[in-house]
C-alpha cells in the first residue's frame, strides 16, 4: 500500500504572513526560507548594483532595486531577486508594497544554499513569466552567466569570466569590467 502526502500550496496571502526577520519566497506554491547572504555575496552584490545603477541613472533608463524587494509574479510566486531592473517604460509595475510582474532584469547571486533555485526554478519561472534578461553570478568561479528570453524560455547568451568585460544584450552600451566585481 503506497501513501500519498499531500504538500500544501501556498499562496500569496500565506506568504505575507511568514516572519519578517527572515528571507522568503514563493516558487510554484512551495514557501522556501534563505539563510542571510555572507559578506562575500554582499559585496559582489553591491558592486554589480553600484555600476547597474549609475548606467541607469546616468542614461535615465528607469529603476534599479535589491533585495529584499518582493517580485510578486502571481499567487504562487513572489520572489527576491538579489538585483532588478525595470525600464522607465513599465514603471507602472512598482506597486506601493511590491513589484507586480516581470523585471527587465533579475540578478541572482548563487550562494550553497541557492544553486539550484537559482540555476534551475527561478530560471524557468523568469521565462515564464517573461524576464527579459537574467544574470546567474556564481561567485566561487568568478563568473557571471547571461540568459536571455526567447521564445518563452531562457536562453544561454553568454558567460564572463573576471578578466572580460560583461555587455549586456539588452542594454545597450551596458559594459562592467568584471575585474571590479570580483
Amino acid at each position: 500500500m503506497t501513501t500519498i502526502i499531500e504538500k500544501k500550496k501556498y499562496t500569496y496571502e500565506d506568504y505575507l504572513k511568514a516572519p519578517e526577520d527572515k528571507k522568503y519566497e514563493l516558487i510554484e506554491g512551495e514557501l522556501i526560507m534563505a539563510p542571510s547572504p555572507i559578506p562575500k555575496h554582499q559585496r559582489i552584490s553591491g558592486k554589480i548594483e553600484y555600476e547597474l545603477r549609475k548606467f541607469v541613472t546616468e542614461n535615465k533608463l528607469g529603476e534599479v532595486f535589491d533585495a529584499p524587494c518582493d517580485v510578486y509574479l502571481d499567487e504562487e510566486n513572489v520572489v527576491q531577486p538579489d538585483i532588478l531592473f525595470i525600464s522607465k517604460e513599465r514603471l507602472d509595475i512598482i506597486g506601493e508594497k511590491n513589484i507586480q510582474g516581470a523585471p527587465d532584469l533579475a540578478i541572482e547571486i548563487i550562494s550553497e544554499s541557492s544553486a539550484y533555485r537559482d540555476m534551475v526554478q527561478k530560471k524557468k519561472l523568469y521565462a515564464v513569466f517573461g524576464v527579459k534578461e537574467y544574470w546567474i553570478v556564481i561567485p566561487e568561479e568568478e563568473s557571471i552567466e547571461i540568459y536571455i528570453l526567447k521564445d518563452k524560455t531562457c536562453q544561454f547568451y553568454n558567460k564572463y569570466a573576471k578578466d572580460d568585460t560583461l555587455q549586456s544584450p539588452r542594454m545597450k552600451d551596458l559594459n562592467i569590467a568584471l575585474k571590479g566585481i570580483f
